[in-house]
Order: C-alpha cells, then structure tokens, then sequence
C-alpha cells in the first residue's frame, strides 16, 4: 500500500510516528458526523491529516485508496453524516515546517456562530501556493480552543476588508446555502483609471480559470468561461480616476478585476490584470499625489442573514488609511 505521506529524500521522523500512534501506520476508518457533514473529502482530509502534502492527498484520493462507504469517490465528493471513510496509512515524514504565528485581526462582528475581520492588504487568506500560512492558520493557531473555524469565503491576498469566517459546520453550511442562492451581498470599492461614463453599469463577461506555466492562477474572458456578472456603480471621479461601488452577483476568482480590465478600466495598482505602466507611474509621488504601493480594491460591506437568528445583518469595513489618504492625494492633484 503506498504511504501517504512519503517525502522526496525525506526521512521519518520517529517522534512525529510515535505522536500519531498506531494511527499513523494503520487504515483508518472515520464515521462522519452532523457537524462534519456538507464539506467536499479533500478539505476534510487536509484536516484530518496535518503535516502530509496536498498533492499526497489529492494523490490517494485519485488512487481510490481513499474509499467512502467502500466506493472511490473524488475530491469534490461531498460528505454526508454516516458516511464512512477509509484513510490509507498516513505518516509525517521530516521536514522543517515553518511555525505558524498566532495573529489576531480587526473584528468587525463575532458571535458563537459566525467571525468577521478586516483583512489587510497582502495577507493571504490561507497558506499555499508559495505561502506558508494565511489568516485562516494563523486565527486557529490564536485560537487553539476554537473546535471549528473555516472560512466562508476568500479573498485575494492583495484585496483588502471584509472576510468571514464560520465558528460551527451548521453556520458554514448555512452561510454557503446563501451564497448559492444569492442571498449574501458583497460589495467593493475599487479604484479605477480611465473616464468612467454611467452612473451604473452591468458587466456580463464569461470568466474561464486557467494556470499559467509556471503554476500562477490567472483568469480571461472567454466564451466558453462560466457565467460572470458584476454591477458597477459610480461613487465619485477624481480627475482620471474614478472610485467605484462593485456588486458581486457571481462569484468568480478574480471577478471584479478581470470585468474591469477586459472593460478598459484597470483597477490601480492590479499586478495581474492593470496597465503595469500606470502601476509603476503610481508607486512613485507626483507633485501632491501621494505614491500608491497596493492594489486599490477593498471590500468594505457585507450583507447576510444570521444563521442562528434569521435576522439580517450589514457590516462595513472603513477604506485603509493608505487608501483614504491616496483619494485626498488625488483631489488635491485634480485642483
């Protein structure tokens, strides 16, 4: 049977084996609970197994080695209370794995049921892809109490504000519920550069995800892409700049990016999908304008329905003071 978690030139560590006692070398069978319930395998299976690689996971799940009710089942397969799980034989192999920091973060609302922060600029919201750690490691390793914390959605690393997360499998489970349905509004404010004409425009651009060469996730237009709509509404110019209100009524990866850009409308300072010239121009000062060093795209409001109460709730996150003293930086220019 092949080891789940058989490091390249990695050695076992005896002290991480012995931790995990017969566990770490014997087949595992887990019966899913209420509170397990509605979570795709391959997240739970992350968490069930810390230390082991990602691709290991997703290896053993392609492998069939990884059965529920006895059947193979693939990584998007959601999990139902009473299925039971066979997990191969795991072990941590030795590797130095950096300590993860506990960190707390500005929390706009937090009950037993739901938690919701203010995320800075360039925090990403979980570790991988070249980061370590990301909010969600970082709130668990502050909170070793905490029985459960997930994140309800996510937001890019360089997007500031509103990120929320799920205390119980009940209230993530719900909370999705609303996202599928449409029921939970987000809305941002992204800065633009270009001479921004209606007061509110419908953008409608299919959005197809792909990987570049060298494993950076990008998104185009593209005709075959999934259905994508985002609602722009103007909230005030700043000379050759305009500051805009963005309605997600899908939720695409880099959405409200991509919809700007292919609309000749790149959000200053997008490192991906912006005009790389005016993105230079910015990080240097200019007379009373001050220099931008950060994708201006914020999500500032938030509206839900309390999955405990049933009662709606808005929360807004202040634009960043960098962001704010960069607005009067520009009104100042535009006089």
């Amino acid at each position: 049977m092949k080891d789940l978690a058989r490091f390249s030139g990695g050695q076992a560590n005896p002290a991480a084996l012995d931790q995990s006692s017969h566990a770490s070398v014997q087949v595992r069978l887990i019966t899913i609970s209420g509170e397990e319930a509605d979570q795709r395998i391959d997240n739970f299976l992350l968490r069930i197994c810390k230390g082991v690689p990602k691709s290991h996971i997703y290896r053993v799940l392609r492998s069939g080695e990884v059965r529920v009710n006895k059947g193979r089942v693939d990584q998007t397969y959601r999990l139902r209370e009473g299925d039971v799980i066979r997990i191969p034989p795991v072990r941590v192999a030795e590797r130095a794995t950096q300590a993860v920091p506990g960190a707390e973060f500005s929390i706009l609302f937090e009950d037993p049921w739901v938690l919701v922060i203010d995320k800075p600029a360039g925090v990403a919201v979980h570790g991988g892809s070249g980061v370590s750690y990301g909010v969600i490691e970082q709130l668990r390793a502050s909170r070793p109490e905490a029985k459960f914390l997930e994140l309800v959605h996510r937001l890019d690393r360089e997007t500031s504000g509103i990120l929320m997360l799920a205390k119980k499998r009940s209230a993530l489970t719900n909370l999705h519920e609303q996202i599928r349905e449409g029921q939970l509004d987000k809305r941002y404010l992204a800065l633009v550069h270009g001479d921004w004409q209606n007061a509110r425009q419908h953008v409608k651009l299919p959005l197809f995800k792909y990987t570049t060469p060298d494993g950076e996730r990008r998104v185009r237009v593209q005709s075959d892409g999934l259905p994508s709509h985002t609602v722009f509404n103007l909230v005030r110019r700043y000379g050759s700049f305009a500051l805009l209100e963005a309605e997600l009524k899908t939720g695409r990866t880099h959405q409200i990016r991509v919809h700007l850009a292919s609309s000749g409308f790149p959000i200053a300072g997008d490192d991906k999908y912006g005009d790389f010239a005016l993105n230079r121009a910015l990080q240097k000062s200019d007379g009373s304008r001050i220099a931008l060093k950060r994708m201006f795209l914020h999500a500032y409001q938030i509206t839900f329905t309390h999955p405990e109460s049933g009662v709606p709730v808005t929360l807004k996150a202040p634009l960043p003071p960098e962001c704010e003293k960069f607005l009067k930086s520009l009104e100042q220019a535009s006089k």
